[in-house]
């Protein structure tokens, strides 16, 4: 394992434990902007993937996972207003 592995791998795992209180919380962050950012993190991990970098790939596909979750549930709460915000309260 490369220095690189682990700084990165490090990196994705404080990023996704600073998405778990989002995850969790009723407020959601923009439909766009965690569809963006999800994607945009598959695509790097297809680069980690290429450079062997297979903890950070992992590490990172957890972090895509978590903001693609998001948008989905960003999704689903304007598909739904009124029951959502009746399940939140």
């Amino acid at each position: 394992m490369s220095w690189q592995d682990i700084v990165l791998t490090v990196g994705a795992w404080i990023f996704f434990f600073a998405l778990l209180p989002s995850i969790f919380s009723k407020n959601k962050p923009a439909f766009s902007t965690s569809i963006v950012t999800g994607s945009v993190l598959a695509s790097f991990v297809v680069a980690y993937a290429s450079l062997a970098l297979w903890i950070s790939a992992a590490s990172t596909s957890l972090v895509s996972a978590a903001w693609l979750m998001l948008a989905w549930q960003k999704h689903r709460e304007n598909k739904n207003p009124k029951e959502t915000y009746n399940n939140n309260n």
